[in-house]
């Protein structure tokens, strides 16, 4: 009997599941992979809960179905952006600035500005705002997040 499991790559490591083809990656990742950070949210990829990086791209994994995963694609999850010993500068600066507070959106937020750093690793507080839009906060975190975001993309600036 032939192996028909489908193979990702998450967080550095190989994953070899057995699940239909239109499963969305979200149930993958939190069922198969016990990776528990990305948030079922609005089911529709209009909230943000559920973000994750595909090969450094921000996407809504409730809407992405296990089929237009490659086995070559680089799964990123909360869990891989950093670890307690090593925090990426953005976990970081979301505790120092308190910016969580039921953390239900801290996910998404997190990982959307983490994509939007790579490209604009200076940003303005409006700009911020913008990358932002389409992650929705309903405890009204707002203004803690889009300053440990500023603080994060500081801190980044200042590494070598």
């Amino acid at each position: 009997m032939a192996d028909n499991a489908i193979r990702l790559r998450v967080n550095g490591q190989q994953l070899a599941v057995h699940a239909a083809p239109d499963t969305p990656l979200l149930y993958i990742l939190r069922n198969d992979a016990g990776l528990i950070s990305a948030h079922f949210g609005c089911g529709l990829g209009q909230c943000g809960a559920c973000t994750v990086h595909i090969n450094g791209e921000a996407v809504r994994s409730c809407m992405r179905p296990l089929s237009s995963v490659k086995p070559t694609d680089e799964i990123v999850t909360l869990e891989g952006l950093g670890t307690q010993e090593t925090p990426h500068p953005l976990q970081t600066a979301f505790i120092e600035e308190q910016a969580i507070q039921c953390g239900y959106c801290a996910n998404g937020m997190i990982m959307q500005a983490a994509a939007f750093l790579t490209t604009n690793p200076a940003p303005t507080e409006s700009q911020i705002k913008e990358a932002l839009a389409n992650n929705l906060c309903r405890c009204g975190s707002h203004l803690r997040i889009v300053r440990a975001i500023k603080r994060a993309s500081e801190t980044q600036v200042r590494r070598p």
